[in-house]
C-alpha cells in the first residue's frame, strides 16, 4: 500500500510548468469590488503551506453576459446580488471583477483516473475564497473556467457553455433530490469560443461546495513524502468538516470512518435515484460527502445495472452498479494516505484502515435497503426484503422497465394501463408485496406517503437534458433549460403542469452516450 511512488511535489511545478506560476503579489488586469451585497470572505485554506495551491487570480474575459443566475441560491448564502446591474453581475462572475477579502488560488491535487495515478490540480478553476454565510457557514466560491493556471496541463484552461449549463442544471436537480451536492450559484459567457472538436461559445460557472478538498488532495500531501503535510491536510480537514472528532482517541482514524460513512451513504442515494456518476476518479471524491464534478453524468432510464453513458467510460468502469465498488477503493486510496498518521507501526496502521475499508460494503447496504424500503413504503424490517426488491429489479432489467417511472407508478393507488404491469410475473410480485405491506402497522395511506416521497416523478431526463443544452449552446435559446430548471426544482411533487417531464423518452429519443466536452 505504498503511496509515495510518482508524486510530484509542489516545489517542482516551477521546473515542470515553467515560470508561469504567479507570484501571489503580482497584479493582473482584474478589478476589485465592493462587499456591499454582503460577501464575507475568510480565506483559511489560502493559510495552508504554499505547496497545496498557486496564488493566481482569474483570466479576465472580453465580453461576459449572465446565462445563468440562481437568486434563491444567493439569497440562502445572504447576498443581495439583484442589488448589482446586470453589468455587474457578469464581470463579477466571469472574475473580471473580485470582491474585497477574496484571496484567489489554484488548488493543487493528485488522482488515480480510471484507476491510473495523475498529477493534476485546478487545470481550469480558481477559488477565490470561502464565504461566510449571516449563519456562519463556510462555502468555497469557485469559477470554473477561469483560465490557464500551473496545472492546466496545455489545456487552455476554459469551459463550453453546454457542460457548464449541465453542471448548474443537474447539481441543482440533485440538491432538490435531498442528495448532498456542490451548487451553481451563475453561469456567464464569455464572448469567446473555445475550441474542442470545434469551437463552442465559453463560459464560466460559479461552484458553491462546503469546500473542494478531495481524495486527491490527500494523495497529493502523501506525495510530498512529509507526514508534516498530510497531518496539517488532515488537521484542517477535521477542524473544518469534522470537529467533533478533534478529542477523539485515534482522530485520523476516526476521520477515514467518518469519510467513509458519508460516502456510503451519498452513493447509496445515488443509486436509489438510478444517478450515474460518469467519472468516479479519486480527484472526483469530495472529503465532505458531496457530489461534486458532473461532466458526463446522466440519470438512467430503462433499468440495466450495467447501465453506462460516459462516453470515455469503455470498460464500464464506473457503470451504474459498480459505483459503490469504485467509492471503496478510492476509499483505500485514502486511506493509504493516512497511514503515518493512523499508528506509527506500519503493521497496525495498516490492519486499523483495511478494517475501516472494509466495513464499507454493510454500510453501504444498509444505506441502500433503508432506501430502498422506503421506496416500496416499508417502516418495518424483514429477513426478506432483500429478495421482495432483487426479484423487482430482476423484472425491471428483463422487461427495460423504466427505473423512475416504475417506482412511482407503484407509489400510485392504481397501477398504469401498460401491459408489462399485468403479466404473470409482475402480479406475483405485486401479490407478494402487497402481503409485505400488510403485515405492518401503518396504514396503506401512510405506505403510499412515503413512496411519494421517496420515489420522484421528475429527474434530468437525458433527452429534456441534451435538448435543452443543445438549444442554448446553439441557439441561445435559454427557455428550455429554464422550463426543466423549473420542472425538476420540486421532483417528488404531482404537478399537471410538468406532465410531459415525467415521461420516459421514446425508442428515437434515447440519449446513449454523454460527453465531458469540457
Amino acid at each position: 500500500m505504498s503511496h509515495a511512488t510518482g508524486f510530484l511535489q509542489y516545489r517542482r511545478l516551477q521546473e515542470i510548468y515553467g515560470s508561469n506560476i504567479p507570484n501571489k503579489n503580482m497584479k493582473l488586469n482584474t478589478q476589485q469590488v465592493s462587499n456591499s451585497i454582503g460577501w464575507q470572505f475568510d480565506n483559511s485554506y489560502a493559510r495552508l503551506p504554499e505547496y497545496f495551491y498557486a496564488p493566481l487570480r482569474p483570466v479576465p474575459v472580453p465580453a461576459p453576459h449572465v446565462a445563468m443566475l440562481n437568486y434563491a441560491l444567493a439569497e440562502s448564502l445572504g447576498l443581495d446580488i439583484r442589488a448589482l446591474s446586470t453589468n455587474e453581475i457578469a464581470l463579477l462572475f466571469a472574475g473580471n471583477a473580485l470582491p474585497d477579502g477574496t484571496q484567489p488560488i489554484a488548488q493543487a491535487y493528485a488522482g488515480h483516473q480510471f484507476g491510473h495515478f495523475t498529477m493534476l490540480g485546478d487545470g481550469r478553476a480558481i477559488l477565490l475564497g470561502e464565504h461566510l454565510t449571516p449563519a456562519g457557514e463556510r462555502f468555497d466560491i469557485q469559477l470554473k473556467g477561469s483560465g490557464q493556471t500551473p496545472f492546466s496541463r496545455r489545456g487552455d484552461g476554459r469551459a463550453a457553455l453546454a457542460p457548464m449549463l449541465r453542471e448548474y442544471l443537474i447539481s441543482e436537480a440533485m440538491h432538490a433530490l435531498n442528495i448532498p451536492t456542490t451548487r451553481s450559484l451563475a453561469v456567464v459567457t464569455t464572448g469567446e469560443q473555445v475550441v474542442r472538436e470545434t469551437p463552442l461559445p465559453g463560459a464560466i460557472l460559479t461552484r458553491i461546495a462546503s469546500s473542494h478538498i478531495r481524495v486527491g488532495t490527500f494523495e497529493y500531501a502523501a506525495g510530498q513524502v512529509n507526514v508534516a503535510a498530510i497531518r496539517t491536510l488532515a488537521d484542517y480537514v477535521i477542524q473544518r468538516h469534522y470537529p467533533a472528532l478533534t478529542d477523539a482517541d485515534n482522530p485520523y482514524l476516526s476521520l477515514l470512518n467518518r469519510v467513509i460513512e458519508r460516502q456510503a451513504a451519498l452513493i447509496a442515494k445515488w443509486l436509489l435515484v438510478g444517478f450515474i456518476h460518469g467519472v468516479m476518479n479519486t480527484d472526483n471524491m469530495s472529503i465532505s460527502g458531496e457530489t461534486i464534478d458532473y461532466g458526463p453524468c446522466a440519470f438512467m432510464d430503462a433499468y440495466d445495472p450495467n447501465t453506462v453513458f460516459s462516453s470515455i467510460d469503455h470498460q464500464g468502469r464506473y457503470r451504474y452498479s459498480h459505483q459503490p465498488l469504485t467509492a471503496q477503493w478510492n476509499l483505500a486510496r485514502f486511506a493509504e494516505t493516512l497511514l503515518p498518521l493512523i499508528d506509527p507501526v506500519q503493521e497496525k496502521a495498516l490492519a486499523l484502515a483495511e478494517e475501516a475499508i472494509h466495513s464499507f460494503p454493510k454500510i453501504y447496504q444498509t444505506q441502500w435497503i433503508m432506501g430502498m424500503r422506503k421506496k416500496l413504503g416499508l417502516f418495518t424490517e424483514e429477513t426478506e426484503d432483500t429478495k421482495l426488491i432483487e426479484t423487482l429489479l430482476t423484472w425491471m432489467q428483463m422487461h427495460r422497465a423504466d427505473y423512475t417511472h416504475t417506482f412511482r407508478a407503484l407509489a400510485s393507488k392504481t397501477l398504469p394501463e401498460e401491459a408489462r404491469f399485468h403479466d404473470t410475473e409482475f402480479v406475483g410480485w405485486h401479490t407478494r408485496w402487497q402481503a409485505r405491506l400488510s403485515r405492518q402497522a401503518e396504514s396503506r395511506s401512510s405506505s403510499f406517503s412515503l413512496m411519494q416521497a421517496n420515489n420522484p416523478a421528475i429527474i434530468p431526463r437525458n433527452h429534456r437534458v441534451e435538448e435543452a443544452l443543445s438549444a442554448a449552446s446553439e441557439h441561445g435559446d435559454y427557455s428550455l433549460i429554464q422550463q426543466l430548471l423549473a420542472a425538476v426544482a420540486n421532483p417528488y411533487a404531482d404537478n399537471p403542469e410538468y406532465t410531459d417531464y415525467r415521461t420516459p423518452p421514446a425508442p428515437s429519443e434515447h440519449v446513449y452516450q454523454t460527453f465531458c466536452g469540457t
